[in-house]
């Protein structure tokens, strides 16, 4: 096992009407901004690139990975708190929503999992990939909610500010073991 985690929240994606969360692609410059993600990943010399089954996850691993000549694997887990049924919410009244499941994290308030069963979920799914790719130092390409409530859960912080803080994409750097948090980069920008 290496000394740190390199947590990722993807690049810029394109939220639609009538599209459900986990399809949302990219946009051009979120494309863009991966060059930006891989010169700045390189400080931390990743061996691999694990990524959540979204697609908007997969492209940044897969076009991050490409810049940095690494490998990328996709791993189950690690996805968003789901909201597949949620729909297309103007930008307001999401965030109305993601506060509410933040004060109220054991409640379905929000999606189709209470946050407390993501972030359990999502940390399951951090420890198999630690596991399985022991000895090497991961990069896991993930999504903000999940993000700020694992980092939130280990790092004492408070999720929704911590939400709110993090850019498309962001990279925030834990300890292993036990996930202190080292380091946050807000936004990675081209």
């Amino acid at each position: 096992m290496t000394d740190r985690l390199i947590l990722i929240r993807h690049s810029q994606s394109r939220p639609a009407p009538g599209l459900a969360p986990s399809h949302y692609p990219l946009t051009e410059l979120g494309r863009r901004r991966c060059r930006a993600l891989a010169a700045r990943l390189a400080a931390y010399a990743p061996d691999l690139i694990v990524a959540s089954d979204e697609r908007k996850t997969r492209e940044t691993a897969a076009l991050t990975a490409a810049h940095m000549g690494l490998p990328h694997v996709v791993a189950p887990d690690l996805h968003e708190h789901r909201r597949e049924q949620v729909g297309w919410l103007a930008q307001e009244q999401f965030d109305a929503s993601v506060q509410a499941g933040f004060a109220q994290p054991d409640a379905r308030v929000f999606g189709e999992e209470t946050f407390n069963q993501a972030r359990d979920r999502f940390a399951g799914g951090v420890r198999a990939a630690l596991a399985q790719h022991a000895g090497h130092r991961i990069a896991i390409v993930t999504h903000g909610t999940v993000l700020a409530l694992f980092i939130a859960q280990h790092a004492g912080v408070a999720a929704m500010p911590f939400w709110h803080s993090l850019g498309m994409p962001a990279i925030v750097v834990v300890a292993l073991p036990g996930y202190r948090l080292l380091e946050v980069v807000e936004q990675v920008r081209e």
